[in-house]
């Protein structure tokens, strides 16, 4: 019996020091992004991908006339010229409130939802500013 609660114990905190030292190193990764980034883009960023109910950190970049987003299990990229609206708001577009802004950028019918900080959203208002569709397509400044 105390064999079995000591191999039990055992395995609970050796999952729950698994699923810490993976949530470090995914902090790690980002910051390794965050350094390349930065060496090429004009804003690198961390920030919050939302997509439905799921939220996955990611690096946020601009470069050139490119929108970037990426984690260790994803790269992904807008071109400016395909975005047709950018908003900034206080929740998402399914009325979750966030903790800094929310940066929309809708194309081709499909929104594309990140979480930022309201510093790095400020950042990020002065390079991209809101725009609506009816005002032609992205353009950083």
């Amino acid at each position: 019996m105390t064999l079995t609660v000591v191999t039990v114990v055992g395995l609970v905190v050796l999952a729950a020091l698994v699923w810490l030292y993976l949530r470090m190193r995914s902090k790690d990764v980002l910051d390794e992004i965050i350094a390349r980034r930065r060496a090429t883009s004009r804003l690198a960023n961390r920030a919050v991908f939302v997509e439905g109910l799921e939220e996955f950190p990611v690096v946020l970049s601009l470069s050139g006339d490119t929108i970037s987003y990426e984690n260790a299990d994803l790269e992904a990229k807008l071109d400016l010229s395909h975005i047709e609206e950018v908003e900034y708001d206080d929740e998402t577009a399914t009325g979750h409130a966030v903790d800094g802004k929310a940066l929309r950028l809708r194309s081709h019918g499909h929104t594309f939802e990140f979480v930022v900080d309201a510093a790095t959203a400020q950042q990020w208002q002065s390079v991209l500013p809101p725009r609506r569709l009816d005002q032609g397509t992205a353009q950083a400044v």
